[in-house]
């Protein structure tokens, strides 16, 4: 799928390829682009055409003058079954090369746009770069629009993996309520962007399914899948019936990205902390773990 390129406010349409010839990438070129980022998404573009299409409006819509998003998904092995735990583990491979190809190759932060976050904190441990994740940025910002949240699943094998997700940032409490559709194929929602049977199915089951939320306390709703977040954002869903804000979560991890480069340009290049959790290891460890491992840690020097 070709590139918009914008350049002296007109649109032109461009390659399927960015500035250096990556494959299967799509870029949003800006003359003197003030930042870089890398958006990950967990599917493969040549299974979800017309998602990526709509993808690539919402993530413009999101993002300021200046910046540049460039959209990877999966290329090497899956792309459309993340909700079972095992092939989301084989995907969060090639997901770790890629956050280490994105430093390497200059850009300023990498967006998981999945809503299991896939590799996040061992992510964050190896890069240099602010990382941030899907579902943790779409409940930080709704922490700060209501004061409970409601989250609608896209079905109960996804719901048992998100609800694991939330658990771990320590943000349960704020969810007070949770629903879900009935959407045992996730790739069924490709077909939701088009106007028909599977759209008017779709939408009515996530209305159904927030008006549920909202009735039993949540003032914020998050749909947890990023394809369902994209088709309600396009569709004009930013509310529920009672008015209770539909958090796209896309938008927000856009803007929590370019919040995060440039709170680590004003701090000299610090973000993410290196204590704890995302501690590396020391210099006089590394040359001995790179002999058994390989060019790991790029960023420790030895």
């Amino acid at each position: 799928m070709p590139p918009y390129i914008r350049g002296n406010g007109a649109w032109e349409r461009g390659r399927g390829w960015t500035s250096r010839g990556e494959s299967g990438a799509i870029a949003w070129h800006i003359t003197g682009a003030a930042m870089r980022l890398w958006y990950q998404s967990l599917t493969r573009p040549d299974a979800w055409p017309t998602y990526a299409k709509a993808l690539r409006r919402t993530l413009d819509a999101g993002s300021n003058p200046g910046t540049e998003i460039v959209i990877h998904g999966i290329e090497k092995r899956g792309g459309i079954g993340d909700q079972y735990r095992y092939l989301e583990f084989i995907e969060t491979s090639e997901v770790l090369e890629n956050v280490a190809r994105a430093e390497a190759e200059g850009f300023d932060a990498v967006l998981l746009g999945n809503i299991v976050d896939p590799g996040l904190r061992i992510a964050r441990e190896i890069a240099g770069i602010p990382v941030l994740g899907l579902c943790e940025s779409a409940l930080l910002t709704a922490c700060q629009m209501g004061a409970s949240i409601g989250i609608v699943f896209s079905n109960d094998k996804h719901e048992a993996r998100v609800a694991e997700i939330i658990r771990g940032y320590g943000l349960a409490g704020r969810v007070v309520a949770t629903a879900r559709m009935d959407v045992a194929k996730l790739t069924d929602l490709e077909a939701a962007f088009a106007p028909g049977r599977v759209r008017d199915s779709v939408l009515a089951q996530f209305h159904k399914a927030a008006e549920d939320c909202v009735a039993r306390g949540a003032e914020v709703v998050i749909p947890a899948v990023g394809v369902a977040m994209v088709l309600l954002f396009e569709a004009g869903v930013h509310e529920t019936a009672r008015g209770a804000p539909v958090l796209c979560g896309p938008l927000a991890l856009v803007q929590q990205g370019q919040a995060a480069v440039k709170l680590r340009r004003a701090m000299g290049g610090r973000f993410t902390s290196r204590r704890g959790a995302y501690a590396q290891p020391p210099p006089g460890q590394i040359e001995e773990l790179r002999r058994y491992y390989g060019a790991i840690y790029p960023g420790v020097q030895g």
